[in-house]
């Protein structure tokens, strides 16, 4: 196998995998919505807390229990080193998804009811589409960005880790170990170079 179809494969192999994610997300994103209109529903018809403190207070709680699924369910394959890395993240979370949520959706009801006159029910289904997918990017390249590791992402390294030798060919034609190589280049998938590979 050349290096070709090892980057072929590797593309295919990181193009599932964020199709996977991107799933996961929204569906985390999902239950959030319920999680924070039934925080809404406590906060205002049974405490009786002001409408904006309360709506403030379900929309935090929202953004935690997404930020803990996302954590261990999305970006699972990404955890945090420390304890601090992870609040660090919270924090990045915290402040990105909400910005882009806020802010995008008010910049884009303006834009599609305000200027051009489209129905505000649809107008609204789009800034939540559009919103998600620029929060699933920021939540993929900041806030759970996988640590750089140059050395252990190169050809050579991910060679050596899994007991190849120099050209990769003996072990390259087993379908796993192609796997764990494509695996290994992929900088962008988040996984750790696997251990050496023994045959």
């Amino acid at each position: 196998m050349n290096s070709s179809q090892l980057s072929a494969l590797s593309s295919q192999e990181s193009q599932k995998h964020t199709l996977l994610r991107w799933v996961k997300f929204n569906a985390v994103g999902g239950i959030g919505i319920v999680v924070q209109l039934a925080a809404l529903a406590v906060f205002r018809s049974w405490l009786k807390v002001d409408y904006l403190l309360a709506t403030g207070l379900a929309v935090e709680i929202a953004v935690l229990h997404n930020f803990l699924w996302h954590e261990r369910f999305t970006w699972a394959d990404r955890p945090a080193a420390r304890r601090v890395q992870s609040l660090l993240r919270l924090a990045k979370f915290n402040a990105s998804n909400g910005a882009v949520s806020i802010i995008g959706n008010l910049v884009l009801m303006r834009l599609l009811v305000g200027e051009l006159r489209f129905n505000y029910f649809a107008s609204n289904l789009v800034a939540i589409v559009i919103c998600s997918l620029v929060n699933f990017v920021v939540g993929d390249r900041f806030v759970f960005a996988a640590e750089a590791n140059p050395t252990t992402n190169s050809p050579g390294s991910c060679r050596t880790a899994l007991g190849l030798d120099g050209r990769g060919r003996p072990s390259l034609r087993d379908h796993s170990v192609k796997l764990k190589y494509a695996c290994c280049q992929d900088r962008t998938s988040g996984h750790r170079c696997p251990a050496r590979h023994s045959e």
